[in-house]
């Protein structure tokens, strides 16, 4: 499919509604650092689903009216969401490193909501610029889209293999660069990311984490940029979906920190997401591989099939497809983790149930 041109007040729109959630959360709710209740958490993961669920819908009335092809105005729509729901799956395993960083480095709690902030800014300026050239790449040189491809298959595959996450922060090679090269305290000053130590200006502790915490989410888009680029090249799609699903992390970070262990098989159901659309964007590769084995003038329905696909006449039905098999892995996963939870889990059940004696 086509990318569509959107009006530039459409991209103004997009950025206006998202600055101005982002300043009513940093600038007014979470003005002073605390620790997020429950029912706070709770209620932004609510306010960011629905921005972008709102979105979804603006954007379908929006391509219809502009372009008067109310098909394509669906496919949009579907687009939008089937790369939001990979984003925001993808997004969701950020959540163990992040963790893992906020653990190691013993980040406060109510100081974790301001780095989040922080690092979703830069997020910001980041991805648009990894897709903006990814896009470029992918428009001059279409064959770059099989090499994502196959790096997804292979991302998949090892996923299925690796259950574990290997990322030691004392290790990585980002906080050995940014500690030889930048004066970083081994303290905290509340909120700050820069102090006075002997009169020089010097990074806090929590400056690191937050590097720490872009460079993490930059090997993250890695993936995931490439994996929406399997779904659609459209830029303003990439791209909104991204921030979108992005803009929910940081409040579904507090919100899943203390169930994450719970959904212990989305990792798999991740996996699976990755293969699958890896696959189906080597898909005209193997097509086009088979006629020219076959014959170009080949005879048969199988032959016919092939064509009509490097055609691209089902890309409505692989719209459907890619939405439906996202959609029900995140789900299916995310079912069975609730049916089969961990085995310390049932452990630790069986355990308090023993202390109770009848």
């Amino acid at each position: 499919m086509n990318a569509i041109d959107h009006p530039f007040w459409v991209w103004g729109l997009f950025f206006g509604v998202v600055l101005t959630a982002l300043f009513v959360d940093i600038g007014i709710v979470n003005r002073k650092s605390h620790v997020p209740s429950r029912k706070e958490t709770l209620l932004w993961a609510t306010i960011w689903v629905s921005l972008a669920i709102c979105f979804n819908i603006f954007l379908y009335f929006q391509v219809g009216y502009h372009t008067g092809d109310w098909n394509a105005a669906v496919s949009q729509g579907k687009l939008f969401l089937t790369g939001y729901l990979i984003e925001l799956s993808l997004s969701v395993d950020n959540l163990f490193v992040f963790l893992l960083i906020f653990t190691f480095f013993k980040v406060p709690k109510k100081y974790q909501h301001r780095v989040l902030f922080w690092g979703i800014m830069g997020a910001l300026v980041m991805r648009m610029i990894m897709i903006f050239a990814g896009a470029e790449l992918v428009e001059r040189f279409h064959w770059i889209i099989y090499l994502f491809g196959a790096f997804l298959v292979y991302t998949g595959l090892k996923m299925f293999g690796n259950s574990e996450d290997n990322f030691e922060p004392h290790e990585s090679l980002v906080v050995r660069l940014v500690t030889k090269y930048v004066r970083i305290s081994k303290h905290y000053d509340g909120e700050r990311f820069f102090t006075v130590v002997d009169g020089v200006r010097t990074g806090t502790l929590l400056l690191l984490v937050l590097i720490v915490v872009e460079f993490t989410d930059l090997v993250f888009a890695v993936d995931s940029i490439p994996a929406i680029f399997g779904i659609t090249t459209d830029r303003f799609i990439v791209y909104t979906s991204n921030i979108f699903a992005i803009l929910g992390l940081r409040t579904f970070f507090f919100l899943l920190a203390d169930l994450a262990n719970r959904f212990h098989y989305l990792k798999y159901g991740l996996a699976f997401v990755l293969t699958f659309i890896g696959i189906k964007m080597l898909l005209p590769l193997i097509a086009q591989g088979l006629m020219i084995a076959m014959g170009e003038a080949s005879p048969g329905q199988f032959a016919d099939l092939l064509r009509r696909f490097l055609n691209h006449e089902f890309k409505d039905a692989v719209i459907n497809i890619s939405l439906g098999v996202v959609a029900g892995a995140i789900m299916i996963s995310i079912l069975i983790s609730l049916i089969f939870p961990p085995a310390e889990d049932e452990e630790g059940a069986k355990g308090a149930g023993d202390e109770n004696p009848a």
